[in-house]
């Protein structure tokens, strides 16, 4: 692509050198440069990438995208002066592919929990509806029936609109997308065209990074406040910061909820371990899925296919046929008759409301243990409150690793138990090895118990010194279910 077209409507405050020159690719990881390609010199939250414009020219780059042109220019290199480096990229990406997201009808999901579980239903959905559509998760990216392993929640902006512009190529019309608060913060949705943008909840989460809880909120407004006026936000009328979303945005404002008045209403007739009776705005349908939460998430699913134009008599049979997301609440039984339950759930909201909808649905003669961990370097500030809520809903707690990273396993075993109320103390115990404390789980279990294995879901990997290793919970539960039974 021709410089000065890639340029188009971007705000530029001085450019030094040839604008008429051809465009091969556009990176910002210097370590990536090959001749012809322009290098945008973002400011990232570990370097800066305008230290490396030297390295990325020696290496064949001639173009430069900066905020700062350097005082020594070499010959032959164009400069691009621009007021923030990371927001340019974006729109260079979209312009360089072509703008996919304004030829698609682009679905963005923000929120702590429900992000995966939402997006992944509205591209079941719209799969049983007849439509080809992308899929962009924390599990896996996918573009029709294509399957792309994911690495980030929200990619990089250019792996985005590479994916997005191959989703218009294989004919895809919807692409649904988790939109992460790291990917809002770092400008990786900038220049994307979102028709509708989805709010499930906030909670405490990730104040490692965003270090208050304000800065947090803040940073998922943000995503609402940059909405167009042609795009439609929904919010969580029963969440708090629900309506906080909606204060500054340009788009229609749309609400659903379970609690209170909203334009979609949901209700739960009945629960149990098999499914839910529900009704959405008067219309009564089974679905497979199950717990409060999953209510939530399908309310959401059914108002952006609404908002999208389909009728219920439509949505509501094709929500019937859902399926469980991978890692998510998924349920099975073991031949000794234990009752097992495996999700993602690694911040005290999503684990309060696992624990809660199984403590809805159990007669109580069942026990219900609770296996679960907190991830290392990581926001540290969550572990005690997710101790003081296993203890308090579990008849058994056991607290064990998750993905320590670089920290020490029973540091972060400690943090977790400095929340656990004097009343709990007898009803946990710890255990750092991950796959001895499903297996204490197991032993202490009887036919028709309840055991919740969370925090890691549809991960097949645990991290220790920066080392990945295979561990898969689901596969773990399943080998020491069977040898423990014979």
């Amino acid at each position: 692509m021709k410089l000065e077209e890639l340029l188009n409507r971007i705000p530029v405050r001085e450019i030094i050198g040839n604008k008429n020159q051809e465009v091969s690719e556009i990176i910002f990881d210097s370590r990536k440069a090959v001749d012809g390609v322009l290098y945008v010199a973002v400011k990232g939250t570990v370097s800066n990438g305008h230290d490396f414009i030297n390295s990325s020219i020696e290496k064949g780059a001639k173009i430069i995208v900066c905020e700062q042109i350097p005082e020594e220019q070499n010959e032959g290199i164009t400069f691009i002066k621009v007021k923030d480096s990371a927001k340019t990229l974006g729109h260079l990406a979209s312009n360089f592919y072509g703008n996919p997201s304004a030829k698609l009808n682009l679905i963005g999901i923000t929120g702590t929990n429900g992000k995966t579980s939402t997006t992944t239903l509205l591209f079941d959905i719209f799969k049983i509806l007849g439509f080809k559509s992308a899929l962009i998760s924390t599990v896996e990216y996918r573009i029709d029936d294509e399957i792309i392993p994911s690495t980030h929640t929200t990619p990089d902006v250019i792996r985005l609109n590479q994916m997005l512009a191959k989703a218009v190529n294989t004919g895809c019309e919807y692409a649904f997308m988790e939109v992460s608060s790291h990917g809002i913060h770092q400008h990786r949705t900038e220049g994307l065209e979102f028709k509708i943008a989805g709010f499930t909840n906030i909670s405490h989460d990730h104040l490692d990074y965003h270090k208050t809880f304000e800065e947090y909120l803040k940073t998922k407004k943000r995503f609402f406040d940059e909405l167009s006026s042609d795009a439609v936000a929904i919010t969580n009328a029963d969440d708090k910061n629900g309506n906080v979303m909606l204060q500054n945005t340009k788009a229609a404002k749309k609400t659903y909820a379970l609690k209170t008045m909203a334009d979609f209403h949901g209700r739960i007739t009945e629960v149990d371990f098999n499914g839910m009776l529900l009704n959405f705005n008067g219309k009564e349908f089974w679905t497979t899925l199950t717990g409060k939460f999953n209510a939530y998430n399908l309310l959401l699913a059914y108002a952006v296919a609404i908002e999208c134009g389909f009728h219920e008599d439509d949505i509501l049979p094709a929500i019937s046929q859902l399926k469980r997301v991978k890692g998510r609440f998924e349920t099975f039984r073991s031949e000794g008759g234990i009752f097992f339950v495996v999700d993602y759930a690694h911040t005290p909201d999503a684990l309060e409301n696992i624990l809660d909808s199984i403590n809805e649905i159990r007669t109580k003669n069942e026990r219900l243990i609770t296996v679960f961990g907190c991830g290392g370097d990581r926001d540290s500030a969550k572990r005690p409150e997710m101790g003081k809520i296993a203890t308090r809903k579990s008849t058994l707690a056991i607290i064990t690793s998750d993905n320590p990273r670089t920290e020490n396993q029973g540091e972060i075993i400690k943090e977790i138990e400095n929340g656990v109320e004097p009343q709990y103390f007898s009803k946990y115990t710890a255990i750092p090895d991950r796959r001895e404390a499903i297996k204490m789980a197991i032993k202490f279990a009887e036919p028709n118990d309840i055991i919740v294995v969370a925090g890691k879901g549809h991960e097949t990997y645990q991290e220790i010194n920066g080392v990945k290793h295979h561990f898969d919970d689901q596969e773990t539960i399943l080998e020491l279910a069977r040898l423990m039974s014979k």
